[in-house]
């Protein structure tokens, strides 16, 4: 699933050809008014699909609170190496806490 766009209206205005190219190529895109999500531009075939795949992100996405960066992104986060070291997260703790 791809990222979602989020656009300002009167950004959305100044290029609106632009953003429908977009959506018909099945990009969503959400629009903002002073910082809220006030509409949602998707491709036709995409009505009634949701945006992501668990509903309660999806209203979060709507709403633009969240925003999805897609799996196709993961080079976003890079991979962090080993924290524990051979030992668990109990025995950690235990040396953390010693003799309470």
């Amino acid at each position: 699933m791809e990222a979602m766009k989020v656009v300002g209206i009167r950004e959305f205005k100044d290029r609106l050809s632009e953003y429908v190219r977009m959506a018909r190529r099945g990009e969503d895109i959400l629009l903002t008014e002073r910082g809220e999500v006030v509409a949602e531009l998707r491709g036709a075939g995409a009505i009634g699909q949701p945006v992501h795949p668990d509903p309660g992100v999806a209203d979060l996405i709507r709403r633009g609170l969240v925003s999805h960066i897609g799996t196709e992104k993961r080079q976003a986060y890079p991979r962090l190496g080993r924290v524990l070291r051979g030992r668990t997260a109990a025995q950690l703790l235990d040396e953390e806490r010693g003799d309470r």
